[in-house]
């Protein structure tokens, strides 16, 4: 521009000094044409320039030049000027087309903006529409899954509806089997505590029984009535024995009640239950609750030496907090049916007192009598009904956690009898007398103990668990059913003290397979009073005769012809301590929630029944003892 600038200067100032010499050279030019007219009409002669034309040509020609050049500049700042406006034009042809080709380009760049926008609604279109076609495969799914399930429900109910109740069968069909190297005239069930000695002839003989009498029907009745959650429960079996059952034909054993019971449970973990259940006693799986319960994997009915049970009437309160997927906390309170097992009383003792009676049929109780010595009627034991002052009373408290289940408790017994109380004594220490008062007196004697349990799963391969009870008076809760209490010199009852546990160890090395191992143990303490002549009496006196509980039986001795016996002959004390281990198999040939269980078992057991030690025994001080190896056998289809 500066350059343009100058040019533009000397172009004004030439312009200006050219319009000044034209006019001076024209009146030069004025004057020589004149002058040459002049001279031209006097004569005609050569001319010759002078200085002055010479230097006026010259300035023609200077100026002529100078003309050129400024032409020429013109020339060139018209190019120049031509040039910039073309320069100028292009740019702004150039501005024009980026402006239309950026609004090309925002045109591009929006119509692509709107075919994403389309390929977006479109591809949100087929999501959609494949959504709705997943939701229409998951429905359709859902639907054919629900009509499956309502028609499996209608064809193959698990339970059964009848008005707001659910009813759920249950039970199994049972074939069974036991042989016991030395005969106790029993079923499947084995009276533990009445292992024969050698000196009883069914003592040298063994014995094989088949029973299906085992075979159990049961009935879940579940509703929800709001607030509360209301179950019952029914089971039953076979193992009754009526006063004409028989082997003889037709083996028609009465219907037994095992189980009958209500419940009332709220959402908060607050129940009743009322009826014939196991007692609090019994090891549970879960908290209190009925029907979660514990049972050694055995096939005898009787189950195994050491464990805590009874199935009785009773009523039982309890409350929880917690869950048991999580971790839960029970503690519950019963009232149970009593009952003063199994009374013992050796030696010189008084016999005017009482603390029960038999049964009467009116009343519903049995009153059939007892096998007595030599198979006699008696009118003892099974058939003798305790006259209960207050019910056994129960208390637990359970922990629970996924892998492990923790209880203990506490059980108060109160036995009462009724005597005409003695006065005086007379006679010997072998022959004593006594002499009574003519007004009946009672007497309650408190008994009870403690009980617990605890069972741990450190894998799903195995548990093992432990349970125990100690008390005095407490017996009757344990398999044996040892002893409850025997007599003082007064006539009132003496608790007798009891222990007894279990160890369990159940294997699951296989789905179908479980194998287990148990442990199990009873004690009696040794209770003696000496009387005023010197008399010992109760459980277990030292001067107890043992001289024939290892004697072979004699000929005409306890043998009636048809009948033998499983008592020994000279061998009168009482249990001291039996034990007993078993082991076994259970293996599950078909396990489906479908068609139902079928199981087969097999368990050996060995028990060892010891006395007290007593006189002309050859194993005092230790006390006779007597031995039982049992095999049992079972093959059961479970209702699924």
């Amino acid at each position: 521009m500066k350059r343009y600038s100058l040019m533009s200067a000397a172009l004004i100032a030439t312009t200006l000094m050219a319009t000044q010499l034209p006019m001076r050279a024209q009146t030069m030019d004025s004057t020589a044409s004149a002058q040459t007219t002049k001279h031209s009409k006097k004569h005609v002669k050569e001319h010759k320039e002078t200085a002055a034309e010479i230097q006026l040509r010259e300035m023609k020609e200077t100026l002529k030049a100078q003309q050129d050049q400024i032409d020429a500049l013109k020339s060139q700042v018209s190019t120049k000027s031509s040039d910039v406006t073309a320069a100028q034009q292009t740019a702004a042809d150039a501005q024009t087309q980026a402006a239309a080709a950026a609004a090309s380009a925002a045109q591009a760049q929006a119509a692509a903006t709107a075919a994403a926008s389309k390929a977006d609604a479109v591809s949100s279109s087929v999501s959609s529409l494949q959504s709705t076609t997943t939701d229409l495969t998951n429905t359709t799914n859902t639907v054919v899954t629900s009509q499956k399930k309502l028609e499996g429900e209608i064809e193959e109910p698990a339970t059964l509806r009848f008005k707001g109740v659910n009813l759920t069968p249950g039970g199994f069909a049972a074939f069974e089997g036991v042989w016991r190297q030395h005969s106790v005239n029993s079923d499947i069930n084995t009276p533990l505590n009445s292992i024969p000695f050698p000196s009883a002839n069914e003592g040298h003989t063994s014995e094989l029984n088949f029973s299906g009498r085992q075979s159990r029907l049961s009935l879940l009745a579940v509703g929800d009535a709001g607030s509360y959650k209301l179950s019952g429960y029914y089971e039953v079996d076979w193992l009754g024995t009526g006063t004409s059952s028989n082997n003889n034909q037709s083996n028609s054993y009465v219907l037994r009640q095992r189980q009958i019971w209500g419940k009332g449970e709220t959402a908060g973990g607050f129940a009743v239950t009322g009826g014939q259940m196991w007692s609090l006693v019994t090891e549970d799986a879960k908290g209190t609750d009925a029907r979660t319960e514990i049972q050694p994997l055995t096939i005898d009915p009787q189950y195994l030496v050491g464990y805590s049970w009874t199935r009785q009437p009773g009523i039982r309160i309890q409350q929880r907090w917690g869950d048991y997927k999580t971790g839960a906390f029970t503690i519950a309170v019963a009232a149970e049916q009593a009952q003063i097992t199994n009374f013992t009383a050796s030696g010189q003792i008084p016999v005017d007192f009482y603390f029960g009676g038999i049964g009467q049929n009116g009343g519903l109780y049995n009153a059939a009598g007892n096998i007595g010595a030599l198979d006699t009627a008696g009118t003892a034991a099974i058939t003798t009904y305790a006259n209960n002052v207050a019910p056994d009373v129960i208390v637990k408290a359970a922990f629970d956690e996924p892998w492990m289940h923790f209880e203990v408790g506490g059980i108060g017994r109160f036995l009462r009898n009724e005597f005409f109380p003695v006065l005086t004594t007379a006679g010997t220490a072998a022959a004593e007398t006594y002499t009574y008062g003519t007004t009946l007196e009672n007497h309650t004697s408190d008994a009870g103990g403690v009980f617990g349990s605890i069972r741990v799963k450190p894998t799903s391969m195995f548990e093992i668990a432990v349970q125990a009870m100690a008390g005095q008076g407490v017996g009757r809760y344990g398999s044996s059913q040892l002893a409850d209490a025997t007599l003082r010199p007064d006539e009132t009852l003496e608790p007798i003290r009891n222990y007894h546990g279990l160890f369990s160890f159940v294997a699951h090395p296989a789905k179908k397979l479980d194998a287990y191992f148990y442990y199990g143990g009873e004690y009696a303490q040794r209770t003696v009073y000496t009387t005023g002549e010197g008399a010992l009496i109760g459980y277990g006196p030292r001067n107890l005769s043992d001289a024939g509980c290892y004697n072979e039986p004699a000929p005409g001795g306890n043998n009636t012809g048809a009948a033998g016996t499983i008592s020994a002959a000279t061998c009168t004390s009482p249990t001291r301590y039996i034990q007993e281990p078993m082991g076994g198999l259970t293996y599950r040939a078909v396990d489906s929630p479908k068609y139902g269980r079928l199981q087969y078992q097999i368990t050996y057991s060995y028990i060892q029944r010891n006395l007290w030690s007593g006189v002309g025994s050859a194993t005092t001080p230790t006390g006779p003892r007597a031995t039982e190896p049992m095999i049992h056998v079972s093959m059961r289809y479970y209702i699924p």
